[in-house]
C-alpha cells in the first residue's frame, strides 16, 4: 500500500523545529519507528511488529506530523525506503532511549545480605526482644556492620502508623493488638499469661482465685507513661473487676529485681517470665485470659521489597527456630 502524500501530512500552525513533549506523542509511535528505521521498508517491518502495513503506514503519518519532518521517504531504487536527515538524526538515540525504557519495564529489585549496603529500621517493645532473645540479634550480627546496619528503637504506639508512612520504619514487632489497621502482619508466636511472685511470698504457693488475684499488688510494665492500665486490666473489665496496680515499670528487665525484693506480683507472658523460673515462682490464672500475640508488621508497600521481605523471612526462621529447640 503506498504511504500517503508527504505534503498532505502536516498542519498548517505546526512550525519547523517547534519543541515536542513526551506527552505529546505515543509510545508506541516511538516503537513503530525504531523498526521504521532500522528495516527501511514499511512491509517488512509491519511482518517484524506483527500488524498490518495499512496499521504502519497509518503510524508513519503521525510520526511525519509529530515530528514535522517525512522521516522515511520512498527510496529512489527498489521498493525500500531511505531515512531522512532527521530519521538518521533520530535512530540512534531512539534506540537507546528505548532500549533503557526496556529495563525499566523488566527491572526486577533484587537483594544479596552478603553483598548489599543497607539500614534496616526495627520498631521492638521490650517483650518483643526478649521473647526473640539472644538468636535474633546473633543472626543478625552476622550479617553487620560489613553491609548491613540493623537499628532497634521502641514503638511509639500513637506514631508508628505515621512513622511507616514517612519511611522511617521498615518493620514492627509488637503485641498484635498494638499493630495499627491497614499494616500488613503476621503472627510469630502466642503464649498464655502467668502470674510471677518471689519465692517464700506470704501468699503461699496455693492455686490462684480471682478475689485473691485482684486483691495483690501488681506491676505493670509498660513505656506508656500515659497509659496506667494494661493488658490484664482491660480484660478484667470486661469481668467486671479491677486489680491493684502498685507500681508501673518501663523495662522488663526490672521485674525479676523488683518481685525478689517485695510481696508485688506480675502478670506476664509464660516466655517471659521463663529466664526468671530460679527466682520467681508461677501461676496460672483464675480466668480465661487471651494468649499474648506477637506479631511483625510492616507497610504494604513494602510488600514486595526484597530486603523487607528477607528480614521478614530471617525474623520468622529465628522464631520457629526457638520453638523448635525450647529456646
Amino acid at each position: 500500500m503506498p504511504d500517503p502524500p508527504i505534503g498532505h501530512l502536516f498542519h498548517l500552525n505546526h512550525t519547523l523545529g517547534a519543541a515536542m513533549e513526551l506527552s505529546d506523542i505515543d509510545l508506541n509511535l516511538l516503537l513503530s519507528l525504531d523498526v521504521l528505521l532500522q528495516e527501511c521498508n514499511v512491509t517488512h517491518a509491519a511482518l517484524r511488529m506483527n500488524i498490518s502495513q495499512p496499521a504502519l503506514s497509518a503510524q508513519l503519518a503521525r510520526l511525519r506530523v509529530a515530528f514535522d519532518d517525512p522521516l522515511l521517504l520512498p527510496a529512489e531504487k527498489g521498493r525500500g525506503m531511505t531515512p531522512t536527515a532527521m530519521g538518521l538524526s533520530l535512530k540512534e538515540p531512539l534506540a537507546l532511549a528505548l532500549s533503557t525504557l526496556r529495563q525499566v519495564v523488566r527491572f526486577q529489585p533484587s537483594f544479596d545480605p552478603a553483598t548489599d549496603e543497607r539500614s534496616f529500621h526495627i520498631a521492638a517493645s521490650d517483650n518483643a526482644m526478649v521473647a526473640l532473645g539472644l538468636p535474633l540479634l546473633e543472626r543478625l550480627n552476622g550479617f553487620s556492620p560489613n553491609s548491613l546496619r540493623f537499628i532497634f528503637s521502641r514503638p511509639q504506639t500513637e506514631q508508628v502508623a505515621a512513622q511507616f508512612e514517612r519511611g522511617e520504619i521498615d518493620l514492627l514487632i509488637d503485641d498484635a493488638r498494638l499493630v495499627p489497621e491497614g499494616l500488613k502482619s503476621r503472627p510469630l508466636t502466642r503464649d498464655r499469661f502467668l502470674m510471677a511472685q518471689r519465692k517464700g511470698h506470704p501468699r503461699g504457693n496455693g492455686a490462684l482465685d480471682l478475689d485473691g488475684y485482684c486483691a495483690l499488688q501488681h506491676v505493670l510494665v509498660s513505656n506508656e507513661s500515659n497509659n496506667l492500665l494494661g493488658y490484664m486490666d482491660e480484660h478484667l473489665s470486661v469481668l467486671q473487676r479491677s486489680r491493684q496496680l502498685a507500681v508501673t515499670l518501663p523495662q522488663l528487665t526490672l521485674v525479676s529485681r523488683v518481685l525478689r525484693n517485695s510481696d508485688l506480683v506480675c502478670t506476664l507472658p509464660a516466655s517471659l517470665l521463663a529466664p526468671f523460673a530460679d527466682d520467681l515462682d508461677v501461676f496460672e490464672l483464675p480466668f480465661a485470659a487471651p494468649d499474648f500475640a506477637l506479631n511483625l508488621a510492616w507497610h504494604p508497600r513494602n510488600h514486595f521489597d526484597p530486603g523487607v521481605t528477607w528480614l521478614r523471612e530471617l525474623i520468622w526462621q529465628t522464631t520457629n527456630d526457638q520453638l523448635l529447640f525450647g529456646m
